[in-house]
C-alpha cells in the first residue's frame, strides 16, 4: 500500500500561490515515493487541476454539502468539487466540527455525499487535549470514528486521517507509541465495520507533521501515510516531508 501525503491548506492561498503547486510538479518525480494530493481552498480548484492534468498529483477539497445541490448559499456540494476537477475532499476536520458544529451525524452525511459523487473521502477524526487526560482518548475516536460513517456507507477509496485536536498547528505532536496505539484502534474498528475492506484502507497521521518530525512519523507500524497542515503551502516543505518518507 503507497503511503499518501495530502496538503491542507485550510484558508490560505491566493491565485499566486498556485506557483507552489508549479514548483512542486518541477521538483518530483513521474512516480514519487508516495500518493499526493492537495486540498487548495475552492476558489483555486478548478485551476489547481488543470495545472496537474499531466502530473502524479490529485486535487481535492476541503469539504462539502451533504446534499447535491438546493437553497444553501455558500456551501459547494460533492457534485460541484467533482465537476471542478477535484478527485478527494476532507470531511470531518476538527476546524469544522469545533466551528461550524458538526456532528458526527453531519460527517456521516458529507461522507455518504462524496462517495455518491465518485470523490475519494479523507475522514478525519481525533480526541481533545481534555479527553487524552481523561484517559478517554481511544475510545472517544473510536465512538467518533463508528458514528462518522453511516451504517449503510459503502467506502470508495475511503482515507481515515488521524488528528489529535490538541497537535494541530501547535507544534506538538504525540508520542511515537501513542500514535501506534491509535492507529491500531482506528483499524480495528475499520474491520469491525468494513470487514476485509477495513484492512486496506490508509490511516493518516496529522497535527503538526513537519520536515523535522515527518521521517519518525511515517516510519511508525500502521501509518500510512499524513495529512499535512502548514507544511504544505510551500513546495520545498513538502518536498522535504516526501524525501522524509522511509523505503519499506
Amino acid at each position: 500500500m503507497r503511503t499518501l501525503l495530502a496538503g491542507n491548506w485550510k484558508m490560505n492561498g491566493l491565485h499566486a500561490s498556485l506557483a507552489e503547486i508549479r514548483a512542486l510538479i518541477r521538483s518530483i518525480s513521474e512516480r514519487p515515493a508516495a500518493d499526493i494530493i492537495i486540498c487548495p481552498p475552492a476558489t483555486l480548484i478548478a485551476e489547481a487541476a488543470r495545472t496537474v492534468r499531466s502530473a502524479p498529483i490529485e486535487i481535492g477539497g476541503q469539504d462539502c454539502h451533504a446534499e447535491s445541490s438546493g437553497a444553501f448559499t455558500g456551501d459547494i456540494s460533492a457534485e460541484m468539487l467533482r465537476d471542478a476537477g477535484a478527485t478527494a475532499v476532507i470531511v470531518g476536520h476538527s476546524e469544522r466540527r469545533q466551528c461550524h458544529g458538526e456532528t458526527n451525524r453531519i460527517v456521516a452525511a458529507k461522507l455518504t455525499a462524496a462517495s455518491r459523487a465518485g470523490l475519494a473521502p479523507i475522514l478525519c477524526i481525533g480526541e481533545s487535549e481534555a479527553q487524552r487526560d481523561r484517559g478517554e482518548a481511544i475510545s472517544a475516536v473510536r465512538r467518533q470514528l463508528s458514528e462518522s460513517m453511516d451504517a449503510k456507507f459503502k467506502p470508495v477509496e475511503l482515507v481515515v486521517a488521524y488528528e489529535p485536536v490538541w497537535a494541530i498547528g501547535t507544534g506538538r505532536t504525540p508520542k511515537p507509541q501513542e500514535i501506534v496505539q491509535m492507529h491500531e484502534a482506528v483499524r480495528a474498528v475499520l474491520i469491525e465495520r468494513l470487514g476485509q475492506e477495513g484492512a486496506q484502507i490508509r490511516i493518516l497521521y496529522g497535527g503538526s507533521v513537519k520536515p523535522d518530525n515527518a521521517g519518525e512519523i511515517l516510519s511508525l507500524p500502521g501509518v500510512g501515510g499524513a495529512l499535512i497542515g502548514g507544511a504544505s503551502l510551500k513546495a520545498p516543505d513538502f518536498l522535504s516531508i516526501l524525501q522524509a518518507i522511509p523505503s519499506r
